[in-house]
């Protein structure tokens, strides 16, 4: 049954973002396996479209926040204002209570802004002063992330990357899907009349099912192999516990949509690099070879 669902996820995608399916399939694995997506390219590449066609598809509401330089925590999680006639303060809830919010051009923002979202994805709750509040059911972050040698960029420091369970980049489309968006006169309209081809809670019963994809000893065995390898690479430090989490769930949902219900290696190999190399590439002094695709290099796989 999920099989039906799931291709015809991708083939409706595939109408939003021409000519990546790879992307697109990366984009959903993150998605399925309950993990926050950054997305790293160009301006103008199609990350905004891949992420509310993402949200419209999903049936998630959804929210686009444009990250400035002079944007404060309070635009993105709300604001407390003192109602004389009660003689209390209330809560204004931001934007942040969506199921999936975009945040655009995210290093925009300066690191005290940025910080804002930190308990969000890691808790699903947020607090503001004092008072916590929790964030509606799935939630997701997808941020859009402008190379930092443009100007005006800070950094994401390395607590807000580990929260990030993916990184993808979508890059120029082949000449074929450019000529076919070129006759396409108005994207955002074909975005909004795509229908929804899961609800909210069906996406949450498959996510539960991506759960259930089994992994052997000896696969554990290796993604732990591949975490150790990181720690031992003298130009970084290594991927974190929370990564080694992150890598078995994205292999579960990279099986999951490639309808198996066991792990194989070649399902760790996939998305490795989506998953370690925002984690592990910033400290990195390396050119050429990706660091995480010297690390699947160096480590066999011995099922």
């Amino acid at each position: 049954m999920h099989n039906s669902i799931i291709n015809n996820l991708l083939q409706q995608l595939e109408t939003v973002l021409l000519g990546k399916p790879h992307q697109i399939k990366l984009a959903l694995t993150c998605i399925l396996a309950r993990g926050h997506l950054l997305i790293e390219d160009l301006p103008g590449m199609g990350k905004t479209s891949l992420s509310h066609g993402l949200a419209h598809s999903l049936g998630l509401s959804y929210q686009r926040v444009q990250f400035t330089s002079d944007m404060l925590p309070a635009d993105i999680l709300g604001v407390s204002i003192f109602d004389k006639s009660q003689a209390q303060f209330n809560f204004h809830p931001g934007p942040i209570f969506n199921q999936m919010i975009l945040a655009d051009e995210i290093n925009r923002a300066s690191p005290k802004t940025q910080s804002a979202l930190l308990e969000a994805m890691a808790e699903q709750q947020i607090t503001v002063d004092g008072a916590t509040y929790s964030l509606p059911q799935p939630f997701f972050v997808i941020a859009t992330q402008n190379p930092t040698e443009q100007s005006g960029t800070f950094s994401l420091p390395e607590s807000q990357l580990d929260r990030f369970m993916m990184r993808i980049s979508i890059g120029y489309p082949a000449p074929e899907a450019e000529l076919a968006m070129l006759k396409n006169q108005d994207p955002n309209q074909s975005i909004a009349d795509l229908p929804e081809c899961l609800s909210a809670t069906s996406l949450q019963a498959l996510q539960k099912q991506v759960d259930d994809v089994s992994a052997s000893d000896a696969l554990l065995k290796y993604i732990l192999a591949l975490v150790n390898t990181s720690r031992d690479q003298a130009q970084s430090p290594g991927l974190s516990p929370r990564a080694s989490i992150a890598i078995l769930q994205a292999a579960k949902a990279w099986a999951f949509i490639n309808q198996r219900t066991y792990l194989v290696p070649e399902d760790v190999q996939a998305i490795f690099p989506h998953v370690a190399e925002h984690r592990i590439r910033q400290h990195s002094q390396q050119q050429g070879e990706a660091v995480s695709d010297k690390i699947l290099n160096q480590v066999n796989p011995i099922l």
